[in-house]
């Protein structure tokens, strides 16, 4: 099953018991949205979704950058390899059904960087980005 974590005790969430840990920030509207896609249609046990903004989250526990994880989406794979921006969503891409072409097509040169640059911008502006209100 598709795990959303909010326990953060590294040892429960023990990066070899997933093929992937993405580290999103649950406070950003369009994060979240994206992250329901993946929490729908992955397999089960392909991904552990840990929400940065939760308040017990401790980076340090999982062996990341504070500040780095709060800046851009992070993958951390079974083998401890740490993704970062459109890298990261490039594994997530992989393991979700229907969107493998994404990943191979964000892989492209031309398209990687462009890619890249955009998702910059936006992570760097996300917390602008208000809930709609309910």
């Amino acid at each position: 099953m598709i795990v959303s974590s909010t326990d953060t005790n590294p040892r429960r969430n023990s990066s070899s018991a997933w093929p992937a840990q993405v580290f999103y920030d649950g406070a950003c509207p369009v994060c979240s949205r994206e992250i329901g896609v993946y929490r729908r249609r992955c397999p089960p046990d392909t991904l552990e979704l840990i929400d940065i903004a939760a308040p017990q989250f401790d980076a340090a526990a999982y062996g990341l950058d504070p500040a780095a994880v709060h800046k851009w989406l992070h993958v951390k794979l079974a083998n401890g390899e740490i993704r970062t921006g459109i890298e990261a969503f490039r594994v997530i891409w992989r393991a979700t059904p229907g969107m493998g072409w994404m990943a191979a097509v964000a892989g492209w040169p031309g398209i990687r960087h462009a890619l890249s640059a955009a998702y910059r911008v936006f992570a760097a502006n996300r917390h602008r980005l208000k809930r709609p209100q309910q």
